[in-house]
């Protein structure tokens, strides 16, 4: 049995992890590589290799490690309309309180108009979080329209996740 304990992984993650190399390692092998033996064909260094462990993951391919289409265009939706509006009424809000300042001569404090302002901006910024969480994961599901079933199930998974990098990281 596996050490991991088992989980339910997001529905567009690859099945297998791929081993990360640093730069700094794989250019020195391979310029040694080259300089001891650049008369050596190539069907001897794969032959050279000792056979692949079975238990040992395999590289995924890009195409598994990328977004669906679909699910990608759901999330792209939903940023589109809960980051745009309140982006958009933030910078409206500059407009406004200029127009309200010089053609009606209200007197506003700068530190409202900014408040105001940021309030919007950081209302973008939690829009565009809760686009990507509230949109449906699954390929065929389409999703609700608030989205809120989608956001604590996707937001569980992400808990979990970084719940499991961190003790990946003590271990």
């Amino acid at each position: 049995m596996s050490d991991e304990p088992s989980r339910n992984p997001l529905p567009f993650e690859p099945s297998q992890k791929r081993k990360k190399k640093s730069q700094s390692q794989a250019k020195p092998v391979a310029n040694k590589a080259k300089a001891k033996s650049p008369a050596k064909p190539v069907a001897n260094k794969a032959k050279a290799k000792s056979p692949a462990k079975p238990d040992q993951p395999k590289a995924s391919t890009p195409e598994s490690m990328t977004i669906p289409d679909q699910v990608s265009k759901r999330m792209v939706r939903r940023m589109a309309l809960l980051c745009g509006i309140p982006t958009a009424l933030g910078m409206l809000s500059f407009v406004v309180s200029y127009l309200a300042v010089v053609n009606l001569e209200i007197e506003l404090p700068n530190v409202a108009v900014v408040l105001v302002s940021m309030g919007f901006f950081g209302l973008g910024v939690l829009g565009l979080t809760y686009g990507v969480l509230s949109a449906s994961w699954e390929e065929d599901s389409p999703g609700t329209l608030l989205g809120w079933q989608e956001f604590t199930t996707n937001l569980g998974r992400l808990t979990s996740a970084w719940r499991e990098a961190r003790e990946a990281k003590k271990s």
